[in-house]
């Protein structure tokens, strides 16, 4: 299978959701030529609202080729929205248990069947405080370097402005409209990481590299630099206060390693079938 087909599901989904997206926002989506048309392959998307998985949904969704996400595995269970989810197709996150590596496995899995796999590669909404994206996790770097898949970068911006990130409803603005800006960029060249061995430095830098990409496609969207240093919240004191240099290098800068980050992660070679079980 060269394709996923949209089906019902999909299709139902976007008639809900479609319609307050439009009456609600303007758009300026751009780069759609660089998500493929026939085969399997991984966007990596920068995340800032809880609006804006809908947001990059609407996008893909109209170049024909839908995302399979990687979401929470509460999500699943029971009502209306878990018969969505599944019928959706999307994938099954078990953090933290054994079966965590099962989302992985899904991922290689859906794109050796010509599918879409969408990571948010920092695993939640960005805690920088001026919204770049920060520190990413290694899963969306595992898949690439097992599936060999053209990796394609996504920045994001607008929806955090009518729903910023962490903030109460009374913060949610959505008159006057804001403008939801998607922009996709060409694959991420990952071609000088295949045959080596997948160490925890090495699936570190595949993962800075993917984040640079998003970040600069992030810094068109915006108009303005990127900061010189990425934020980091695993070099976050107890009380919520930033440890000086809590940002790490990002495009141009040389990659450093977080301070207290697991030595044992991603020591072993990786298989078609196992992965690290941390949030993509």
């Amino acid at each position: 299978m060269s394709r996923r087909r949209i089906g019902f599901w999909y299709r139902f989904a976007a008639v809900l959701a479609k319609p307050p997206l439009v009456v609600l926002f303007k758009r300026d989506w751009r780069g759609m030529e660089h998500i493929p048309q026939e085969g399997g392959f991984i966007t990596v998307v920068n995340h800032n609202s809880y609006l804006d998985p809908l947001s990059y949904a609407h996008y893909q969704y109209n170049t024909g080729r839908v995302p399979r996400f990687l979401a929470k595995n509460s999500l699943f269970k029971g009502g209306f929205v878990g018969a969505v989810m599944r019928g959706t197709g999307q994938i099954p996150v078990y953090r933290e248990t054994a079966d965590a590596v099962s989302a992985f496995r899904a991922a290689v899995e859906a794109i050796d069947k010509g599918e879409c796999v969408a990571f948010y590669p920092e695993g939640t909404l960005t805690r920088d405080p001026d919204m770049w994206p920060m520190e990413g996790k290694t899963g969306a770097a595992r898949v690439a370097l097992i599936t060999r898949a053209p990796v394609i970068p996504v920045a994001q911006w607008g929806a955090n402005e009518a729903v910023p990130p962490y903030a109460g409803i009374k913060k949610i603005r959505f008159f006057p409209r804001k403008t939801l800006k998607v922009l996709a960029g060409p694959p991420v060249d990952l071609s000088r990481f295949y045959d080596r061995e997948p160490t925890a430095e090495l699936l570190r830098e595949v993962t800075d590299v993917i984040m640079d990409a998003i970040t600069q496609l992030l810094a068109e969207v915006r108009g303005e630099p990127a900061p010189a240093q990425r934020y980091d919240r695993r070099r976050m004191l107890p009380r919520g206060r930033r440890e000086p240099g809590a940002r790490t290098a990002v495009a141009g800068e040389p990659a450093g390693r977080a301070a207290g980050e697991e030595a044992a992660v991603g020591q072993e070679p990786v298989s078609r079938v196992a992965a690290e079980g941390e949030s993509a």
